[in-house]
């Protein structure tokens, strides 16, 4: 498929860009150069290959929700720079 000056112009006033002849000329030959090389992508046999979810194969490790320790609120409060009763006192951050 090779993309031709009419869809060059549909495209670049889609994305809103302004291209002088110059400019329009390189992304023309750009785009068709990325077209030709998808093109040949395809010509791969990719049957038996497992479709990726991740390029990377490190797993996430998790562990389980355990109930342990926990400060109660006097303890947790006691150890904050401002408190206001049974809350945390921070400072304002919108006016």
């Amino acid at each position: 498929m090779q993309l031709e000056q009419a869809l060059l112009d549909k495209l670049a006033h889609l994305a809103r860009l302004e291209l002088n002849p110059a400019e329009a000329e390189q992304m023309l030959a750009d785009m068709n150069a990325i077209l030709t090389w998808v093109e040949k992508l395809q010509e791969v046999d990719t049957t038996g290959v497992e479709p990726l979810t991740s390029m990377s194969h490190e797993l996430n490790a998790f562990r389980e929700d355990e109930v342990g320790d926990h400060l109660d609120r006097s303890q947790a409060l006691s150890q904050a720079p401002a408190a206001d009763g049974a809350f945390f006192k921070v400072p304002k951050v919108i006016e």
